[in-house]
């Protein structure tokens, strides 16, 4: 997994429910994103020593909130690469 495309997912999620005036929790983009948490927290905590959430309060700054709002509508790269069609050997 592309730690810089979840990243802008992260990013992209978080925006999303600050404008609707929703706020996420660690266990709720787990659930959302079907990324193990380990991978969540660890880009949470980068994104926070980047100064762009908030993770105690689990809100962007202004930054992170631009960014995230520039994301809104967009289509990301997937997170994980699509599984490869097994071919069976004759």
């Amino acid at each position: 997994m592309d730690k810089k495309i979840l990243a802008a997912t992260l990013l992209q999620a978080l925006a999303m429910a600050q404008r609707e005036g929703r706020s996420e929790t660690l266990d709720s983009l787990v659930e959302k994103l079907r990324v193990r948490r380990r991978d969540i927290r660890g880009t949470l905590t980068l994104l926070h020593r980047q100064g762009m959430l908030d993770v105690l309060h689990m809100r962007l700054t202004l930054s992170g909130f631009a960014i995230g709002s520039a994301l809104i509508g967009k289509t990301l790269p997937a997170l994980r690469a699509a599984p490869r069609a097994s071919t069976a050997a004759a």
